[in-house]
């Protein structure tokens, strides 16, 4: 059942008394870290709750539903325009459309989409006329299940490598961020902190190199059962639904296969 905004502003200030311990054990302040509320298959109402608890930044699997909730511009509290966070796999057909609404893509894990993108937000309208600056994450599938999307670990370095060989010219509407990972399906926080230690030597591994990875600063990983982990592994996002806005009613799922 969706919480009433009261039952979100007690759920909020308990996970921000996690994050906030989390981030005081590893040494790090609370700002290094950014809650990104997964708001898929939430209602509308639901995000506007969330705006008025503070929220900036959310996170949409399907492209569809994050059309309908942030095709039309929505501003934070603090004057800032609200962030749309494409999070789920997108399939090739459905690019254009999660680039037009997203901020941000976390799941990226080819070269096609790479390419395909950099000539989409080329013709998209910029703030300068000159196309669309898209913020994308790649995935890496670090605790190889099968069940998850993303870079093969053995692959996710070389794959890397040929964005880079590219140059920067190749992708001046892409900025490419960081990496993005989901922590292993064990129930077990610290079952995860091998593949999110691997994602963070891999994240800086190559913003050290600058050029095209010069922004390569973000790791989104952790949700609701591990980002205690993930915050001590070096996690500059976590991805928090239900714990926020309460059970997701699946029975009115948005029809969009994404």
């Amino acid at each position: 059942m969706e919480f009433t905004l009261e039952e979100m502003r007690t759920h909020l200030a308990a996970l921000e008394a996690r994050i906030s311990n989390a981030c005081k054990i590893a040494g790090r302040s609370r700002e290094s870290v950014k809650l990104v509320w997964v708001s898929k298959f939430h209602p509308a109402e639901a995000v506007e709750n969330a705006i008025s608890l503070g929220a900036t930044d959310f996170g949409e699997n399907r492209v569809q539903e994050a059309e309908l909730k942030f095709s039309a511009p929505r501003m934070a509290l603090d004057g800032s325009r609200v962030r749309c966070h494409v999070i789920g796999p997108v399939q090739s057909n459905k690019l254009k459309k999660a680039a037009i609404v997203a901020d941000c893509i976390h799941s990226i894990a080819s070269i096609e989409a790479v390419e395909k993108l950099e000539k989409v937000c080329a013709a998209l309208p910029g703030e300068n006329g000159s196309g669309k600056i898209l913020d994308i994450l790649f995935q890496v599938n670090a605790g190889e299940e099968e069940t998850k999307s993303g870079l093969d670990v053995h692959e996710a370095e070389a794959f890397l490598n040929e964005i880079e060989s590219k140059g920067a010219a190749a992708y001046p509407h892409l900025r490419f961020r960081g990496l993005m990972t989901i922590g292993k399906n064990t129930g077990v926080a610290e079952d995860s902190r091998e593949c999110f230690a691997f994602l963070r030597n891999l994240q800086q591994k190559f913003l050290a190199n600058g050029g095209l990875f010069a922004n390569f600063d973000q790791l989104s990983m952790g949700m609701t059962g591990d980002l205690e982990v993930a915050i001590e592994e070096g996690s500059t996002m976590i991805r928090v639904g239900t714990a926020l806005f309460g059970e997701r009613d699946y029975s009115k799922p948005v029809n969009d296969p994404v």
